[in-house]
């Protein structure tokens, strides 16, 4: 309710997609009035090495920049204990870990509370002399850069395998924690973090999220003071620190918004919106497809519309603007009377409200579904309104990134021409299942691209099967 009085009155609105994934269909904030931003990495590294007793040299992550000399090197699940793998409160109880380096697993416990940080304390408290936290398959390449408490690296789920073999096969494993420094222009950057939560919508399959993706790995950043009764310890609290999360990738998001704001402040949210997203990099910096923590392409449900692009979304050349009162017809296509007006604060009888399915409503993405899938299955239609913002007079010719033998999607018109700033121009965007017969659940991606001599507007299309 809060979110959508806010874009009433014309304030922005950037929400966190939250830190779920990789599950699918784990985004929150949904709702087509905000901007669901996902997290991305950064082309930058706090690199940190770790040297096994066999040579093998292993690329990880640690803001705690001080080498190790060579140790024995021991695996925690090794204890026994409950959980022990994890490196959690007791246990490494009754495990002899002292002068050595123990290899600890990612994951938080059955109460949430094995923090990286926590892992690396309770390593300490043994005795270890230093720490390597192994990424699980489910986090792949996404690594952290943390201010651990003794020598530690995070390493990816690649190196961890290396390590848990060597431990294995190895009668008296070692190996040393080399700091790196700071490595800057690495690739693939950027990629999605795997705590990134993942579409579709299960609320609104209509609206395709996230929205957007940006910055939210390894961020350094002020950190606030400690509050509440004093610590025992003798230094002061940091005033800095690296963290990472989809609360992290908003609010540059914010800022991007803020900034299209201060060159266009007669610009409603939905303009903003359409221009950050309509302009976002759907490559990483070596021009390949943005991946995910697999190494694998990505896709819509992870990026939305792409990375955004600050420099692009200030002149975007077209934009989908969106009025207050379409969402209200919007959330009469989803809810009853009462509850519409909860959500805007004011009576609304939506039987007297012309209702908006949620593929109608004038978003800068598409997404569409097909109910039932046969022989005759008839051609789903959207419309789209674009205002030009750009150049006048101009052209933008519609080019239609689809490649997919299920589906065929044609855009009526395929040309528009503007001659006056802010005019704008109607389409239809008609998607055609094949005879051919798509898999059961199959989903399309691609894109919808308006363009000029100028400006590539970029919209992403989604189609799923039943």
């Amino acid at each position: 309710m809060g979110t959508f009085a806010a874009v009433e009155k014309g304030v922005f609105v950037s929400v966190a997609a939250s830190n779920r994934g990789p599950n699918v269909s784990s985004v929150s904030n949904e709702a087509p009035w905000m901007l669901t931003v996902a997290a991305s990495t950064m082309d930058r590294s706090i690199r940190s090495k770790v040297r096994l007793g066999n040579g093998v040299v292993l690329d990880d992550e640690s803001a705690y920049q001080q080498s190790t000399s060579d140790y024995p090197l021991v695996y925690a699940g090794d204890s026994r204990n409950p959980y022990g793998e994890l490196c959690g409160n007791g246990s490494l109880d009754g495990f002899d870990v002292r002068g050595k380096i123990v290899a600890c697993e990612y994951g938080l416990g059955p109460g949430g509370n094995f923090t990286p940080i926590l892992k690396g304390a309770v390593v300490r408290s043994a005795g270890g002399a230093g720490m390597i936290l192994m990424n699980k398959f489910a986090q792949g390449y996404s690594t952290f850069a943390q201010a651990h408490v003794l020598p530690a690296s995070y390493v990816d789920y690649a190196a961890a395998v290396a390590i848990k073999t060597y431990i294995t096969s190895t009668e008296k494993p070692t190996a040393q924690i080399v700091s790196g420094g700071t490595l800057l222009g690495t690739s693939p950057a950027p990629s999605i973090v795997f705590f990134s939560s993942r579409g579709p919508s299960l609320q609104n399959p209509g609206i395709l999220k996230p929205d957007i993706t940006g910055p939210g790995m390894n961020v350094l950043a002020a950190w606030p003071f400690q509050v509440g009764p004093p610590t025992t310890s003798p230094l002061p609290g940091p005033t800095f620190n690296f963290d990472s999360g989809t609360s992290m990738s908003t609010p540059h998001l914010s800022g991007v918004a803020a900034f299209i704001k201060s060159r266009h402040p007669d610009w409603s949210p939905a303009m903003i919106k359409s221009a950050i997203m309509t302009t976002a990099d759907v490559t990483d910096r070596a021009g390949n497809p943005i991946l995910d923590e697999q190494r694998k392409p990505a896709g819509l449900f992870a990026t939305g519309a792409g990375h955004v692009n600050p420099e692009k979304a200030v002149d975007p050349g077209l934009v989908y603007d969106i009025a207050a009162g379409d969402y209200v017809g919007y959330l009469c296509g989803l809810y009853d009377s009462r509850n519409v007006s909860l959500i805007v604060r004011r009576p609304v009888d939506c039987s007297a409200v012309a209702v908006i399915p949620e593929s109608m409503l004038n978003y800068p993405s598409i997404s569409v579904a097909f109910e039932q899938y046969h022989a005759r299955t008839p051609p789903v239609t959207v419309e789209r309104t674009v205002r030009n913002v750009g150049e006048v007079p101009s052209v933008y010719y519609a080019a239609v990134d689809v490649f997919d033998e299920d589906v065929t999607v044609g855009v009526v018109p395929s040309e528009l021409e503007f001659c006056e700033e802010n005019q704008e121009q109607r389409f239809k965007v008609v998607v055609w299942a094949r005879k051919s017969g798509a898999a059961a659940g199959k989903v399309v991606q691609g894109a919808l691209r308006w363009v000029s001599d100028t400006y590539t507007v970029r919209s992403p299309i989604s189609i799923s099967f039943p």
